[in-house]
């Protein structure tokens, strides 16, 4: 199993092997396909690649546990099985988090930060790498209206929170990782408050995530279509970069990592 070192820089590219994702939904469905996109991502420099099973845009409707587990199971094993890449598997789900991890999974990214039933107690003993992300409300409805009092201090308290329960269970800090959650139950305004505020998240001492390729923020300030956002969506993982992110969640990789060397060159790193 290919270990995550979340204090290293890490492009995490994204398959969603889901029907009704919102930029590639359909795509990679097929195991074939699924594992011809790793191939791709692995050769344009992705260290990640996050594997999802469940679509989590806004107005997503649930899928039970066992659709999720027949989607992200075999591609999970079949990764594992050809890749030396990390595989790092999308899902709030606590007997997806479990399965997958023994399949192969080297790492869990958790939109709703472990607030599953078990979720925290199994994750706590597994000794892989976690991410704990931000969301207000569930997807179905997470768009609708939403509110906070500090939209920075809201989302850095929730997830300090949650990251301290697994402080406490023995997990190591450089286990876990924070990701604000761009999109999920936030206004163009609370985005743009939460990306400026990436460095900080980061003083906090965890890895940050950052995920915002394609997504509505990027049509908004542009007004781009999503097969159009490619140019905005490497632009803002530079941005988060700078600012202090560890891992880019990516669709666009060869990109990404081009803009990277490009300024890593210009700025003698």
């Amino acid at each position: 199993m290919a270990t995550i070192d979340l204090s290293q820089a890490q492009v995490m590219g994204i398959l969603n092997v889901t029907p009704d994702s919102f930029s590639d939904g359909g795509r990679f469905a097929v195991l074939d396909d699924a594992l011809r996109q790793v191939d791709m991502m692995q050769r344009e420099g992705a260290t990640l690649v996050d594997v999802g099973g469940e679509s989590t845009r806004p107005g997503a409707q649930a899928v039970s546990e066992q659709d999720e587990l027949d989607r992200v199971l075999p591609v999970v094993a079949a990764i594992r099985e050809r890749f030396e890449i990390g595989i790092s598997v999308d899902t709030s789900k606590t007997e997806v988090m479990r399965q997958a991890v023994a399949a192969g999974a080297s790492m869990i990214n958790d939109v709703n930060a472990l607030r599953a039933e078990g979720a925290m107690s199994l994750m706590a003993g597994m000794n892989v790498p976690v991410c704990l992300m931000h969301m207000q409300g569930e997807p179905r409805t997470m768009q609708a209206d939403p509110q906070y009092s500090d939209v920075v201090a809201d989302v850095e308290r929730f997830l300090l929170n949650q990251a301290q329960i697994l402080l406490e269970a023995g997990v190591a800090k450089s286990q876990i990782c924070i990701d604000p959650g761009f999109g999920f139950g936030k206004t163009l305004e609370h985005n743009l408050a939460l990306f400026n505020a990436i460095p900080r998240l980061a003083a906090n001492g965890f890895a940050v995530l950052v995920g915002v390729s394609r997504k509505s923020m990027l049509g908004q300030i542009t007004g781009r279509e999503i097969s159009e956002r490619m140019p905005g969506s490497v632009a803002a993982a530079l941005l988060a970069w700078e600012k202090g992110a560890k891992i880019l969640r990516v669709h666009d990789v060869a990109e990404t990592i081009d803009a990277l060397k490009l300024w890593k060159a210009i700025n003698n790193q």
